[in-house]
């Protein structure tokens, strides 16, 4: 029940967020047509974008496109125009590469990839590099509050770092924020370093990935020097008997004498994603626009057959985003429409870091700057097992409805009070909540 509840509680909302500073004489009375919101037809709409032939959703692959035909259909299908310029899909490129070789060999002595050394294959470029010279430039800072650049030429030479506590290895999960290499190569790139060997302590040997993790950012207006995480035996085949001070924290920066030859070559695939587009044109404020958005991508398929389904995240949400966008139109058709005209998205590539989102953001569809709000909805279905008090069925965390907006908050608990009457559970607007969802 807790989706029709939520289901009420946005379109009320909405009603209500329509008819701000020009109010009508009488708002509409969203009842009728939330009516049409029901656990019959989420359930519908969710057994087939959850089922086993869209394969988990993932994002670039058939699963994702069976998903985004399902929904646009669905758009279609409710009279809903194309809200991309004619076109229900907005498609983005999405790029994956493939590892061809890759060697890092040391005064002649030969690494092997995976066993000491690796790499990121999505923000590495294909090349060689022959070096003469290694630079040890400590933990590789630079910026107002430490520089272990200063002082150094490491111009156009290979540099080697021995990251701080807190810094040791590049990230490898999906989407990371505040990942430490990209700090540690933009210092490398503003003191001109050509590449970087990332002192690992500890590496991990494992089997070679061919393949590298999907990524859209390909064409870059400033490449960065490659960074290989390297085996602590790659870095005292350098340093020689310095690398136990290195190790410790206590080596000052110095120049070695050192014939290093880095290799990698690579292919790159070029695939595309997209996110799915419905338009409900408003009515004297049809030049503003809301948006309703929820992702419809999950984890996919693995080769041993496991598939994540992904009926909770974010199915729950995007055929909510279905649910209430016919709520909608069957209010429009009874002369009763949003004042503003709404825009309903379903996205891809959230779980892979918030790619169609940030492209939608980058490409809007519509004037940002007359976009009034996005209504985000995700895991509506979720019961957290964690919120032991209150009523575990009838809740829903609010996330963000005071970070931007003074109306929103007020308008969201007004209707929900004369309607509805879950509890609105604000946990996650905490700023030093340590998720930092909204964020």
């Amino acid at each position: 029940m807790k989706k029709i509840f939520l289901s009420l509680l946005l379109l009320g909302s909405l009603v209500g967020l329509q008819a701000q500073k020009t109010k009508p004489a009488k708002p509409a009375d969203p009842k009728p047509f939330a009516s049409s919101i029901t656990a019959e037809y989420l359930k519908k709409h969710l057994f087939i974008v959850a089922s086993a032939e869209m394969e988990g959703r993932e994002t670039a692959t058939e699963g994702q496109r069976k998903a985004a035909a399902y929904i646009q259909q669905q758009f279609s299908n409710l009279g809903l125009a194309p809200g991309n310029k004619g076109s229900y899909q907005m498609i983005y490129p999405v790029f994956q590469d493939s590892l061809v070789n890759a060697s890092i060999e040391v005064n002649g002595k030969k690494f092997a990839f995976s066993q000491d050394f690796n790499l990121n294959l999505g923000a590495a470029n294909s090349g060689s590099l022959m070096a003469a010279e290694v630079v040890f430039v400590g933990a590789g800072r630079s910026d107002s509050a430490n520089n272990d650049y200063a002082g150094l030429n490491t111009r156009g030479k290979l540099v080697l770092i021995m990251p701080s506590s807190g810094a040791a290895a590049p990230a490898q999960g999906r989407g990371m924020r505040g990942n430490p290499q990209a700090a540690i190569q933009e210092a490398a790139a503003k003191n001109g370093a050509a590449a970087i060997l990332l002192i690992q302590p500890g590496f991990q040997k494992r089997p070679a990935v061919a393949k590298g993790m999907p990524y859209t950012t390909a064409f870059k207006k400033a490449n960065l020097p490659n960074v290989f995480t390297v085996s602590e035996a790659v870095a005292e085949a350098i340093m020689g008997t310095d690398f136990q001070a290195a190790k410790s924290g206590s080596a000052a920066p110095k120049s070695y004498d050192a014939e290093v030859m880095l290799q990698l070559n690579k292919n790159t695939q070029r695939m595309e994603s997209s996110n799915v587009l419905g338009f409900l044109e408003g009515g004297d404020l049809k030049d503003e626009f809301l948006v309703i958005s929820a992702h419809y991508d999950h984890l996919g398929k693995r080769d041993n057959g496991v598939i994540y389904y992904g009926a909770d995240d974010d199915g729950s949400g995007t055929v909510s985003v279905i649910e209430l966008a016919e709520a909608f139109v069957k209010a429009k058709a009874a002369g009763k429409g949003p004042r503003r005209s709404i825009l309903f998205i379903t996205v891809s590539g959230e779980e892979k870091g918030l790619w169609g989102s940030n492209y939608y953001s980058e490409h809007p569809a519509f004037p940002l700057d007359k976009t009034t709000a996005d209504l985000n909805i995700d895991m509506v279905g979720r019961i957290d097992p964690k919120r032991t008090y209150g009523d575990s069925t009838n809740y829903v965390y609010v996330v963000g409805d005071d970070k931007l907006s003074s109306d929103l908050k007020p308008i969201s608990e007004a209707v929900n009070k004369k309607y509805v009457g879950l509890e609105l559970d604000y946990k996650y607007n905490d700023p030093k909540d340590q998720e930092r969802i909204y964020f």
